[in-house]
């Protein structure tokens, strides 16, 4: 279990932590000489049934509350430190809200220097406690009264946080290993160090990690778990990490060490705010500091829906930062003031994806709700009813933190239709099918001497924002039912069709032997004329009729090849996509033979038609073989 302490400066909360674990976190010489706690301190303590106690000692001046907000991030159990002298004072306070906020809900007060005050005063102290705490999260938490430098009521408080950390247990270690790095420094012999306290997941001697954002790689050479020698580490506990790979000056407080797959830097996020009682309004495009766990970056807040957010109400939000930072699905923030004097609210990532239109919308404001909803499986309902062209698992997955068997395990619980990593829902993909149905009858009625509809067409008509793997799987039942038929390229309702006149088929019949004989280099318009007596422009209008019904295609100039012949060609370019990742003019030529200039005019009829997409002088597949009949 980690442990923060809160309170004002001199309220003896570093004298505190020594007494529990004996251990001085106070380890800058300048805070030994101005007795008063700078920046994070930190001390572990062993558990009589097992485990370790992590303490995080932090600042509580107010020109601090940065570091004390580096530390505050992540902890269990919120321990508040009050003077019997002095009662709350303004750090209290704002330290209180601070921990309300971070969704702290566990946490005692120790009131401390109780052997330098009266019973009388000892007495007060406690009534200005209760009422401090009456109506926050720490309304029901128990009372220390403590003399820290005399031992007094030390081991209650200890038997107190001893049974706590039993009952809390280990937090889950879901989802990928992602580590809030507070401190980095140098040791000899095991290079870089980075602590933090691990937000999620589990991590292990030789993982690869990444430093986001700047996205930098490194190997975990060893690990020190609260205080002690590892193998492995996971969430909810604090961790020093020894990295191959990362130099010290790589290296920034608010940085986050992380499994790969969680990389996504971003500067915009959507989320929920809420302002505290006392603090002015919150406009719009109201200017703020923005801290999240050990981060703190300058920001503006864009409401969606509202004109403010009230003192002691919560709304949406759209936060745009200065720069890129670490976030996910519910992490926990804090705002402070644009001066960075006061804490005015916080609240929850919600979405480090967020739309750039209609982020006002009803139907995104529906959706900000269902993510603000701590079971995955709302947002991703309504999000695969709201979207027909499908939710992309992916990004869903990445902004929630789940892994591959979560997501799956998701996926099933809601009976969602899934393509590669596009979920569908059930009643979606069965409207997504009735508009295809209903495109390809309407396009026979607009064209009645069409043959059909080429598929990217078809699948344009259907939904023009649905990707081509979800239109084939779309389209596979129709077609293996014989509810939809396919002639070459052209995909046509069954009882739909069209016929060459009569005059035509003969003469193609006739012509089209020149065109198989040499089925990937078919001679030229003018050589067919030439080879057979039959005028040019009839050979030349003939090949164009017969090209409009998907029996030809014209690759190049008055070139035309059978769709045979464009089909195994396809089919072809996709092996050697297949193969090297792209094709390019000379494998092709070697595998149809010929010169290199007709596969240039094949790979390039590929581009233009859609089927690849060229990459300066290679050629990436965009389509599918089946497109052509192959």
């Amino acid at each position: 279990m980690i442990i923060g302490t809160a309170g004002h400066i001199d309220h003896g909360k570093t004298t505190l932590v020594k007494a529990l674990t004996g251990v001085d976190c106070d380890r800058l010489k300048e805070e030994k000489a101005r007795g008063i706690t700078l920046d994070l301190g930190y001390a572990y303590t062993p558990l009589p049934t097992g485990g370790t106690l992590g303490f995080i000692d932090v600042p509580g001046h107010e020109k601090l509350i940065h570091n004390m907000l580096a530390g505050a991030t992540g902890i269990d159990f919120a321990l508040l430190v009050i003077a019997a002298d002095d009662g709350p004072m303004p750090q209290t306070r704002e330290h209180l809200d601070i921990i309300e906020l971070l969704g702290i809900r566990r946490g005692a007060v120790a009131l401390t220097k109780i052997d330098g005050v009266s019973p009388e005063r000892q007495a007060q102290a406690m009534a200005e406690i209760a009422d401090l705490l009456a109506g926050t999260t720490l309304a029901e938490a128990p009372l220390f009264p403590v003399a820290a430098v005399t031992g007094q009521g030390i081991a209650a408080l200890r038997g107190h946080l001893d049974e706590v950390a039993a009952e809390i247990g280990e937090r889950t270690r879901q989802g990928g290993f992602r580590l809030a790095i507070d401190r980095c420094f140098t040791l000899s012999g095991a290079g870089t160090v980075v602590t933090g306290t691990a937000f999620s997941g589990a991590v292990k001697v030789g993982d690869q990690l990444l430093l986001s954002p700047p996205g930098k790689a490194a190997r975990v050479r060893s690990l020190r778990v609260q205080d002690a020698p590892a193998e492995s580490g996971h969430a909810g506990q604090r961790i020093a990490l020894a990295l191959a790979g990362i130099e010290k000056a790589e290296v920034e407080r608010g940085m986050w060490l992380l499994a790969p797959p969680l990389h996504a830097p971003t500067h915009r996020l959507d989320a929920t705010i809420r302002i505290l009682p006392g603090q002015p309004p919150l406009k719009h495009w109201t200017q703020v500091h923005f801290h999240l766990g050990a981060e703190d970056v300058p920001a503006r807040i864009a409401l969606l829906g509202a004109d403010e957010i009230r003192p002691g109400s919560e709304h949406w939000a759209q936060i745009t930062l200065e720069r890129d930072i670490g976030a996910l699905s519910g992490d926990r923030f804090i705002l402070r003031d644009a001066s960075a004097r006061h804490t005015i609210g916080g609240g929850r990532v919600l979405d480090i994806f967020p739309p750039h239109r209609k982020k006002r919308s009803p139907e995104r404001l529906a959706m900000l709700a269902a993510l603000a909803d701590d079971n995955p499986a709302t947002a991703l309902q309504l999000a695969t009813s709201q979207q027909a062209a499908g939710v992309e698992l992916s990004a869903y997955a990445q902004n929630r933190n789940l892994d591959a068997a979560a997501l799956h395990i998701l996926a099933d619980d809601l009976g969602l239709r899934l393509v590669g990593n596009t979920a569908f829902s059930a009643s979606n993909w069965q409207a997504l099918e009735e508009r295809l149905l209903a495109a390809l009858a309407a396009e026979h009625e607009r064209a009645p001497d069409m043959p059909g509809v080429e598929r990217d067409r078809l699948r344009r008509l259907t939904l023009p924002t649905l990707g081509r793997p979800a239109f084939d799987a779309l389209l596979a039942a129709p077609l293996a039912e014989a509810r939809i038929a396919q002639t070459n390229a052209w995909l046509h309702l069954p009882e739909h069709r069209v016929q060459m006149a009569a005059t035509d088929r003969d003469l193609w019949q006739a012509l089209k032997p020149l065109l198989d004989a040499t089925p990937y280099g078919p001679p030229r318009v003018r050589d067919v004329a030439k080879a057979t007596g039959v005028p040019e422009d009839t050979v030349r209008a003939l090949f164009k009729r017969v090209a409009r019904i998907g029996e030809a295609y014209p690759v190049a100039h008055d070139h035309y090849f059978t769709a045979t012949a464009v089909a195994d060609l396809a089919k072809r370019v996709a092996a050697i996509n297949a193969r090297d990742g792209m094709a390019r003019a000379a494998p092709l030529r070697d595998e149809i033979g010929g010169g290199r200039k007709v596969a240039i005019h094949i790979l390039e009829f590929f581009d233009r038609i859609g089927y690849t997409r060229r990459v300066r002088d290679t050629h990436v597949l965009r389509g599918n073989p089946q497109q052509f009949g192959a």
